[in-house]
């Protein structure tokens, strides 16, 4: 009986060949995903040798994607989803109709009719929503602000896809040709589609938030950590299972909602570290699935028609979203992300282009165009990555060229605020970025009267701020010119509280350029570079980190029976005398 076992099969060869694929591709200085889908392809049905249930590997691959989206929906919040709206929603709708047209053009070149090239080009135009957030895991970049705009950005190509899934159907027929009817036969099917989906988030927002933090708070008081972990996977499948089977929506996106609500829950990170593991394991039988679709002999068969595939992915596509994210006016750090994270496409492409040639509006090689470009654009994409820190290093040594590129003149929000925006800054303070940490620190001020001038990228940020009477600033710090305009040469003090680590170190060395005898405090991830700022002569490199210990450490003192005054004392020693400093070396801090 143990012969006819090909869940088990499928599972334990494809993570075995997974498992030694991502060994060699490490060991060659490649992404651990190349090896995955190298893995996908040993075990696919065009190689010889073993062959996995490819059935199998697709739905095993589901609860990947499931899994992989309830995760990131678990660090989201509503608000975080609500502040990229002004640039995720109509950015997606931009990029989806240059990239669909893109695709069509190129289709209608080979001879394909125009509903078979939009079809192609819708494919072409949706990223894996998978595939970015490894990236962006790696990259530790989900919570910054880059990294919301990205995912948001794929929330609504995810949504877009949905409403094209179920007009399709209605708007071609089984043979392939474009049904005869006008406008106005195909907005009811519209209309539902979109009640279902407004239905299902107003019920998952309104009426989820509620109760399942209050599921998970009841399960948490009975003590069994079996069944908060049973409970995290039943509510995170469960709500991804329904809300695809009542509303037609697709498991991804009710379980990144389900992530979502989950995330009102004070138990949230526990969740995430109960649901770890399975998403690790299965996000790399997603991989391994795409890989097992891919027909090697595509390459030596239609070598030019994948290559112009592939540029349309990871040039055009890219380009095209880089101009979009900067014509609203966002900075080039953000573009450059974005765009990254829009050059591969996946598994709606897939889905997409199966429903077409089920249809017979799509030519059979249409569907291996896709899946050729699908792998090699996900196996090109962690490199994509890789270039995006030297490409901005290299950008931010033309500062012409970011001048233009951001329009930074043009914009009333990258200038000081009419009617006495000047007054005041002198002796004041420039803190770059608004986030909890310069959001606090900034309170500190306002309740002793200082003055200061923000320093934000986000621009629906900086227009509230000018909206509560602050002065703020729209730009990015690293760029020369932008803290000019915050007045540093006449500020007393720069509060860099951003966290990229390059970025700081930029807006460091330009802050000490305009203002030598400025006094400065940054943030910082770890010793080494803490270390090199204090070297450059910073007043004081905060790790968060530490200072989280040292915190508890004075409480635990106190709590123990140390006197306060012992407790600080004991509490400043060891934020002086820290490993790999010198005793006693507090710089300006002190």
């Amino acid at each position: 009986m143990h012969h006819e076992a090909p869940l088990i099969a499928t599972i334990a060869m494809s993570l075995l060949f997974a498992f030694g694929g991502g060994w060699i591709a490490s060991r060659l200085r490649l992404p651990p995903l190349v090896g995955y889908l190298l893995a996908g392809i040993a075990v696919g049905p065009f190689t010889p040798g073993y062959v996995a249930n490819a059935k199998l590997a697709q739905e095993l691959a589901e609860i990947g994607v499931i899994l992989l989206m309830f995760g990131v929906g678990l660090h989201f919040s509503v608000r975080d989803l609500w502040a990229v709206r002004w640039i995720a929603l109509p950015g997606a709708i931009a990029q989806i109709t240059v990239a669909t047209a893109i695709g069509s053009v190129m289709a209608v070149a080979w001879g394909w009719s125009l509903p078979a090239g939009l079809v192609f080009g819708l494919a072409l135009s949706v990223a894996s929503t998978v595939v970015l957030l490894r990236a962006l895991e790696e990259r530790k970049a989900i919570d910054t602000l880059n990294g919301r705009i990205a995912v948001g950005w794929l929330i609504v190509e995810d949504l877009a896809m949905v409403v094209a899934l179920v007009l399709l159907p209605a708007l071609i027929t089984t043979t392939g040709e474009v049904s005869g009817g006008g406008l106005w036969d195909y907005l009811p099917a519209v209309g539902i589609t979109l009640a279902k989906v407004g239905l299902f988030i107003a019920i998952v927002l309104v009426v989820g938030r509620r109760v399942v933090p209050w599921i998970l708070d009841q399960i948490a008081r009975q003590g069994s950590r079996e069944m908060f972990t049973l409970a995290v996977l039943a509510l995170a499948l469960g709500i991804a299972y329904l809300s695809a089977t009542l509303f037609g929506v697709s498991f991804a996106l009710g379980a990144f909602f389900a992530g979502v609500i989950m995330s009102e829950s004070d138990l949230s990170h526990q969740a995430a570290a109960d649901s770890l593991p399975l998403k690790e394991a299965f996000a790399v039988l997603f991989f391994v699935s795409v890989g097992m679709l891919f027909d090697p002999a595509i390459l030596l068969r239609e070598p030019l028609a994948v290559l112009a595939v592939l540029l349309v992915i990871t040039i055009g596509k890219s380009l095209a979203a880089f101009v979009i994210v900067l014509l609203f006016r966002y900075p080039v750090s953000t573009a450059l992300v974005v765009s990254a994270s829009l050059a591969q496409i996946g598994e709606f492409s897939f889905i997409l282009v199966g429903l077409g040639t089920a249809l017979g509006v799509l030519p059979p090689e249409g569907q291996t165009y896709i899946l050729a470009g699908a792998l090699l654009s996900i196996a090109l994409n962690p490199l994509v990555f890789r270039t995006l820190e030297p490409l901005e290093r290299w950008m931010r040594t033309h500062p012409r060229l970011i001048a233009i590129l951001e329009r930074t003149g043009a914009d009333p929000l990258a200038e000081l605020p009419a009617g006495g925006g000047d007054s005041g800054l002198h002796g004041h303070a420039v803190i770059v970025g608004f986030g909890r940490v310069g959001q606090t620190v900034a309170k500190a001020f306002d309740k002793e009267g200082l003055p200061y001038v923000v320093i934000e990228q986000n621009r629906k940020l900086v227009h509230t701020l000018r909206k509560r009477g602050l002065v703020a600033v729209y730009g990015e710090a690293s760029v020369p010119g932008v803290m000019e305009i915050a007045r540093i040469r006449q500020a007393r003090l720069l509060v860099c509280a951003v966290p990229d680590g390059f970025q700081t170190r930029r807006i460091i060395d330009l802050a000490r350029h305009a203002n030598p005898g400025i006094d400065m405090v940054a943030r910082t991830h770890s010793d080494r570079e803490r270390d090199y700022l204090e070297r450059q002569g910073i007043g004081m490199a905060v790790m968060g980190e530490h200072e989280l210990a040292l915190t508890m450490m004075g409480y635990a003192l106190r709590s123990l029976g140390i006197h306060d005054d012992a407790a600080k004392l004991v509490v400043n020693g060891f934020r002086t005398a820290q490993p790999g400093r010198k005793n006693g070396r507090e710089g300006r801090a002190s």
